[in-house]
């Protein structure tokens, strides 16, 4: 291996494992790391094998730079293979901006950027091709950018990573992947939300003082025009062993990622690393990856349960009451915890409004988000399913058509509008719900009069109301009843919002003015709703799409999926308080059994109100499946791994776990035979 690619190789990996282990100390201060009592083991894994990650990483991410220096030679400019190279280079490049490709697939600037790549990787071949004397230079130019690009993607990795742990509390995950999907929304929300010019300035100052004092001599040594061919296929293979030693290494480590405690788990792992993983474990098979029963006994744990048959959960809801068709509004409000709520101990006053409707309306105390994301919230309240492993059903491409609250309301004569401040487009919601009977009302149907504010995410909780009122207004005037779900957007970073409309200014960009806002605009829109004509007619459903941060030293800190849920409509519903623990998945199934409404479904969520209704709630994350039954909380995970806990309350922490003594099989058996089925047949319940 020539000598300043030695030299190059050992700085890059001892920059990464530098900046690892800073970004480590850093992350342990963050307001998110909320517990640090590790033992002496524990910090060795931390810092010990997370160094060890960091340089394997950056092992593995060495490749580009192997392959553009092997690629250094003299006989690829030389006849005809020179030209036939530059036809294949031409010809990819007009493929790419002349049909339709996998990047036309992936949407936002993609299409752009691959043609721009190819379009210079031809134009500067054809240069170097015609051109000798510029090869040379050509050479050791990028051979210096690639150094900056290395060091830089190093810092800004670890700046990124500090960002997202102060959102999420842990490195990259499937949230991450999303990110990258939806890079239009997710890099404007960046830029709304931070100074990100100022902090670019900076790390590109950072990285070119980096360059400039630790590579400046290898770089500045000649860069051979060419090694024989003998002497590249030595390189690789010394590099090839190197690599594969690597992974293994990355990959064995992640056994000692398996603590109870997981910022130790987060803490030594790298973070590009988790994101490779995160992208290859997009979707996750349950009766691969987890605890299973024979198929007959896990149908049979949930046939128990509903009274119904087939597999497919069919069953047939009845009512005992005279069925009602009044109007439905169903809210979901973005990142609403319960602990925001001066009814659940808020001591900060963001939500009167809130407060007054949980007052003035059948609440719901205790009830727990199925996930960490608005795709899960959704899934929730529209499947009324148990969360599969992995991404949401409601993401995923060709799932087809699914049984969900529009079909039961469609066959009682209802409209079906979904309303959205930003583009549907965003987390496949355009499909989901457009194939699954929805009208689908979002920023695209907006006039320009319509939008009094707006930022990445969309429009303004305000103008979603305002729209929903005139649009609703319209569906009541035919005489149809209507059900709407309305998805709002505000409580989101940046957490920007019309100025003067609440007491924390709009430019503060801070979580508290997020949901006060958020509270405001929906206190705004019951206001406007009750001087409709329709209003005395409506039941509105609010509750919100998940809470504004799962992280905690649990796998899943059961304080953090905890939301709040009401049933407002005074002239329909008295006011009353439901203390029991119920799930997500069950607030549409109790709505429509106060309105007496009967319907085949599969759902998996009950009524609430039933007397023979058994506290339960699902609550995950993309990996870990929970299930708490009573004092009893079940976690699944993959590689066949289950945990359980008994809630213990205490004075500093109501929901603290600690472990079972002995296994609860009960439990644990429901917690797998409604997983189970719910993964299989949750997809075939069209």
């Amino acid at each position: 291996m020539p000598r300043f690619l030695v030299h190059i190789y050992l700085k890059l990996v001892l920059l990464a494992a530098a900046v690892g282990t800073l970004t480590r100390v850093v992350l342990l201060f963050s307001p998110q790391t909320t517990d640090l009592d590790f033992k002496f083991g524990e910090w060795f894994e931390i810092f010990v094998l997370g160094a060890l990650n960091d340089v394997c990483a950056m092992t593995l991410g060495f490749v580009f730079m192997m392959s553009f220096v092997t690629s250094i030679s003299v006989s690829k400019y030389r006849k005809p293979f020179g030209f036939i190279l530059l036809g294949v280079l031409t010809a990819a490049t007009l493929y790419i901006l002349c049909f339709n490709t996998i990047f036309d697939q992936y949407g936002g600037g993609v299409p752009a950027i691959a043609v721009g790549i190819m379009g210079y990787w031809t134009a500067s071949f054809a240069l170097r091709l015609y051109c000798e004397r510029i090869r040379h230079g050509w050479t050791s130019v990028w051979l210096v950018l690639l150094v900056v690009i290395y060091v830089g993607a190093v810092i800004l990795n670890a700046a990124c990573e500090v960002v997202f742990w102060s959102e999420f509390g842990v490195r990259y995950n499937f949230i991450a992947v999303d990110y990258l999907v939806y890079t239009n929304e997710v890099i404007g929300n960046i830029v709304e939300s931070y100074p990100i010019g100022w902090w670019m300035l900076c790390l590109v100052a950072v990285t070119f003082a980096v360059v400039w004092s630790v590579f400046r001599r290898d770089l500045g040594q000649p860069v051979p025009d060419a090694e024989p061919l003998r002497s590249k296929i030595g390189v690789w293979a010394v590099y090839g062993g190197l690599a594969v030693a690597a992974f293994g290494i990355i990959r064995f480590n992640t056994r000692f990622q398996n603590s109870p405690n997981v910022y130790v788990n987060e803490l030594q792992a790298n973070g590009a690393y988790k994101l490779y993983e995160a992208f290859v474990k997009n979707e996750l098979d349950y009766k691969r990856f987890y605890l299973t029963l024979p198929d007959d006994e896990a149908a049979a744990i949930v046939h128990a349960e509903y009274g119904s048959s087939g597999d497919s959960n069919f069953r047939h809801v009845a009512s005992n009451r005279l069925e009602e068709h009044p109007n439905i509004v169903l809210i979901t409000l973005e990142s609403m915890s319960a602990s925001f709520l001066e009814r659940f101990g808020g001591t900060e006053a963001l939500t009167p409004c809130l407060d007054a409707l949980c007052r003035e309306g059948l609440s719901f105390d205790n009830i727990y988000a199925t996930g960490n994301r608005t795709v899960r919230g959704l899934e929730a309240v529209s499947l009324s399913l148990p969360p599969c492993p992995g991404r949401s059903l409601i993401k995923r491409p060709g799932i087809g058509v699914l049984f969900t609250t529009a079909n039961v309301l469609h066959a009682k004569g209802y409209s079906v509008t979904f309303f959205y401040g930003g583009n549907a487009y965003f987390d496949n919601m355009e499909t989901f719900f457009g194939g699954n009977g929805y009208e689908i009302v979002d920023k695209k149907s907006y006039a320009p009069d319509e939008i009094t504010f707006a930022n990445i995410w969309g429009v303004c909780d305000e103008d979603v109301y305002r729209k929903a009122i005139a649009v609703l207004g319209e569906k009541a005037a035919s005489g149809v009843p209507f059900f709407a779900h309305i998805m709002s957007v505000s409580n989101h970073r940046p957490y920007t919002y019309p100025n003067g409309r609440i007491a924390i200014p709009n430019d503060s960009k801070s979580r508290s003015g997020g949901v006060m806002y958020s509270d405001y605009a929906l206190g705004q829109f019951i206001a406007q709703a009750k001087k409709q004509p329709w209003f005395d007619n409506t039941v509105f459903l609010i509750t919100s799409d998940h809470c504004a941060s799962s992280a905690g030293k649990v796998e899943i800190p059961l304080d953090r999926y905890r939301i709040p849920a009401v049933i407002y409509a005074p002239s329909l519903i008295v006011p009353a308080t439901v203390g029991k623990i119920a799930s997500q998945i069950d607030l549409v199934p109790t709505l429509l059994a106060l309105l007496g409404m009967d319907y085949d479904a599969g759902f998996y969520g009950r009524n609430i109100l039933a007397d023979d209704f058994r506290e339960r709630a699902f609550i995950a994350t993309y990996e870990n499946l929970g299930y708490l039954d009573g004092e009893v909380f079940t976690v699944l995970s993959p590689v066949c791994r289950e945990s359980q806990y008994r809630v213990v309350p205490t004075e500093q922490d109501p929901y603290r776990l600690e472990p079972l003594a002995e296994p609860d099989t009960e439990n644990l058996n429901r917690a797998i035979g409604f997983y189970q089925t719910a993964s299989d047949w949750g997809i075939r319940r069209n």
